[in-house]
């Protein structure tokens, strides 16, 4: 079970070190938008489009890379006293009874958009934007899988330390 756990956690180790790159990326752009647009008065709706995928890529895509450094947002009334076994439960918990139903929700009402919108290969968000919304809406689906993947991996993993069976934690 330690090696699925790996291999679970390899996917968004992988997507979180290749999406970190997105954030200079998009600076870059900006940085671009911001000259163009200042010193030679040009402005192009494609290139503020940009911005736009890659923030939400960043966000959208970075989400299980997040919660796989157990970097992510937390109410932490009780949880931060707790002891490790107490926390492993808390995460099982929290992540069968709320994690998974509600991704798995989000991906499955969001599929029929996803796919219409890939059916017809849906053109930019505003006239002369990228033409590709397609792969911006490609994005939710894409969130949704990681974070299941990653929501598997620590029920896992928690499993396994409540059953005392030694852990890795994991690889970053």
């Amino acid at each position: 079970m330690t090696s699925i756990i790996s291999k679970l956690d390899a996917i968004n180790r992988i997507v979180g070190h290749t999406i970190c790159w997105f954030a200079l990326i998009m600076l870059l752009l900006q940085f671009a938008i911001v000259l163009l647009r200042y010193l030679f008065g040009i402005s192009y709706i494609f290139l503020g489009e940009g911005v736009l995928y890659m923030h939400a890529a960043i966000f959208m895509l970075g989400a299980g890379y997040t919660l796989l450094t157990d970097k992510h947002v937390r109410v932490d009334i009780f949880y931060g006293q707790a002891s490790q076994k107490t926390k492993a439960v808390i995460n099982i918990i929290g992540a069968v009874c709320f994690l998974l139903p509600t991704v798995g929700l989000l991906l499955w009402v969001s599929w029929p958009f996803v796919s219409n919108s890939w059916k017809i290969l849906e053109g930019p968000i505003s006239v002369g934007g990228i033409p590709a919304s397609f792969l911006l809406k490609s994005l939710i689906p894409a969130f949704c899988i990681l974070l299941i993947t990653q929501g598997v991996s620590g029920i896992l993993r928690d499993i396994l330390f409540l059953t005392g069976v030694p852990v890795e934690e994991p690889k970053l």
